[in-house]
């Protein structure tokens, strides 16, 4: 294994094209993403080209220095934030023709999801998943975190929509694993993949590898997926989180512009009834259905009247589509009448797209005034992705609730109400005297309701450095091993992203957090230059460009 603190730049692969810096700058701008981690790296490599790529593994399986694959940097569960070389693949952005016809791109894995989104909007389609990060979030990330997001209730996550990706193997070979095409099994790590499944399909049943009823999953590796009929080794890549091979080129379905959309915003006097009506949203075909719970709607009437009365116990808003304004307001018209008949208080209808927009913002009035509140209350997203089947979700968000009240936590709960799918941002007061003992004990507790409700502990964003080490909490053994059998077969250095998914001997959920006050300075520069990126939420920006 590479001695990491005495890596420097002479150290880089002789046949490396890209950018390769040791300097304490370039690594403290990659020390932070979005998430609460913080770990300065050995070395940034930024590959300029699949050969560069390659390189880097060859280098990485012959000296034993650690590969960890990043986009922009907003995922949430550190995954892409460790110690080794951190590899920024937001360089690989070519993108390719949109084919009208076929209804599918292929695009390097530093392509922003917004920008292929556009591109294929230009020519009357889109890429239907659409995460929240989706502006600035790379095509890489999302299928390395099969993300999701707010649309996922109508379309699904990234995994269906991904055709193929092209992979560099741990050995540093290269191949695209297509759906449509034959396996590349002369390669070894392809040959190793395909057995390491077979044994998986014939040993381990598949209800342990899936947490049923759950709606969305990015936990472990898609192996439920990939064993279920029509099942490919695409579903086992995707969510994968660069520990079998690094992403450099996907190739990803695309749907039709909708002709019409348009929302409802309805409030609730109880999370039961809310729950319901989030049923009665995704049977009815719904796009998207989204929870605000009591606690947001708390936080974000601090920066003024939100219009919600105060006896509201929870917020959804839903969006219909349809492709004429006449049948997306005649579903919206349904949907807004079932919502009546089972308990909803007001009720608010758009299909003007100004107006669409003005009930959509209450989604995002929380985050100015949560920005607000540091240095003394810092968000931190470590419960920040649990799903459990809708059936539950009631008893989730309550649960979660009164473990920040046990721990006098304030905190805020919003989310996809239709996927029974909540994001969680505890505000911790990081001056008060045993902040980490809180912050443990709430993750602890939340980790036990999770389990006890039948749920997953990350719904979209991945299992990262933050999770690995709980999955044990939320998966039986028999899925563990199959995780890592399917590790080792793949990666049996262990370079690729290790710690990542499958966690190792000593590992913990966090070590440094960076709005620990005692945590270890950064130099001021890359300090100031990250604080900007999280202020503007520029995460696409390339930080080594200034």
């Amino acid at each position: 294994m590479t001695d990491f603190s005495a890596l420097h730049a002479a150290d880089r692969p002789t046949d490396f094209g890209g950018v390769f810096r040791t300097d304490l700058m370039a690594r403290a701008l990659y020390a932070e993403g979005a998430g609460i981690a913080r770990c300065l790296p050995a070395a940034v490599a930024v590959p300029a080209s699949t050969e560069d790529v390659a390189a880097l593994a060859r280098w990485a399986k012959r000296t034993g220095a650690a590969l960890i694959p990043r986009g922009s940097g907003s995922g949430m569960a550190a995954g892409a934030v460790g110690p080794g070389v951190v590899v920024d693949l937001s360089r690989l952005n070519g993108l390719g023709p949109v084919q009208l016809e076929a209804r599918r791109v292929v695009a390097g894995t530093g392509v922003l999801r917004g920008a292929l989104d556009a591109a294929a909007r230009a020519v009357g389609l889109r890429f239907p998943v659409d995460p929240s990060s989706g502006a600035f979030c790379t095509l890489g990330g999302m299928v390395g975190a099969n993300a999701a997001g707010a649309r996922t209730l109508r379309f699904g996550a990234t995994r269906p929509w991904v055709l193929g990706v092209r992979c560099v193997f741990d050995d540093g070979t290269d191949a695209w694993i297509h759906r449509e095409r034959p396996l590349p099994t002369a390669l070894p790590a392809v040959r190793r993949l395909v057995q390491a499944m077979e044994e998986i399909g014939r040993g381990v049943p598949l209800a342990q590898l899936r947490h049923a009823g759950v709606r969305k999953e990015s936990s472990g590796y898609g192996l439920a997926a990939a064993l279920s009929p029509g099942g490919h080794l695409v579903d086992v890549l995707v969510g994968s989180e660069g520990t079998l091979a690094l992403f450099t080129e996907v190739e990803v379905a695309l749907l039709p512009v909708a002709g019409a959309t348009a929302t409802v915003l309805a409030t609730f006097g109880s999370l039961e009834a809310a729950t319901v009506c989030a049923g009665l949203a995704a049977d009815a075909g719904a796009t998207a259905c989204e929870l605000l719970d009591r606690t947001f709607l708390d936080v974000a009437s601090r920066g003024g009247p939100t219009g919600v009365p105060a006896s509201a116990e929870a917020v959804l808003i839903a969006e219909v589509e349809g492709d004429t304004v006449s049948t997306c307001g005649g579903s919206l018209q349904q949907l807004a009448g079932l919502w009546r008949q089972h308990g909803a208080i007001e009720i608010h209808q758009a299909a003007d797209p100004a107006e669409e927009h003005r009930l959509w913002a209450l989604r995002h009035a929380a985050s100015p005034i949560l920005s607000q509140l540091a240095p003394r209350l810092r968000s931190m997203q470590f419960i920040e992705d649990g799903c459990v089947p809708p059936e539950q979700f009631p008893a989730y968000v309550r649960g979660v609730r009164a473990t920040l009240d046990r721990f006098g936590t304030l905190g805020v709960i919003f989310g996809h109400a239709g996927d029974a799918h909540a994001h969680v941002n505890p505000l911790v007061d990081t001056t008060a005297p045993g902040w980490r003992d809180r912050v443990q004990g709430i993750l602890d507790s939340v980790c036990e309701l999770t389990a006890s409700l039948g749920g997953t502990l990350a719904g979209e964003h991945g299992d990262g450095r933050l999770r690995a080490p709980l999955l044990g909490r939320v998966w039986g053994l028999e899925a563990l091993g199959a995780f890592a059998h399917i590790k080792d077969a793949a990666d049996p250095s262990g370079v690729l992203n290790p710690g990542c998914k499958v966690a190792r001997p000593g590992d913990v959920p966090f070590d440094v957090l960076r709005h620990d006050p005692e945590a270890p300075a950064l130099p001021a520069e890359a300090a100031a230059l990250l604080a900007q990126i999280e202020k503007t939420r520029d995460w696409g920006r390339y930080r080594l460009q200034t």
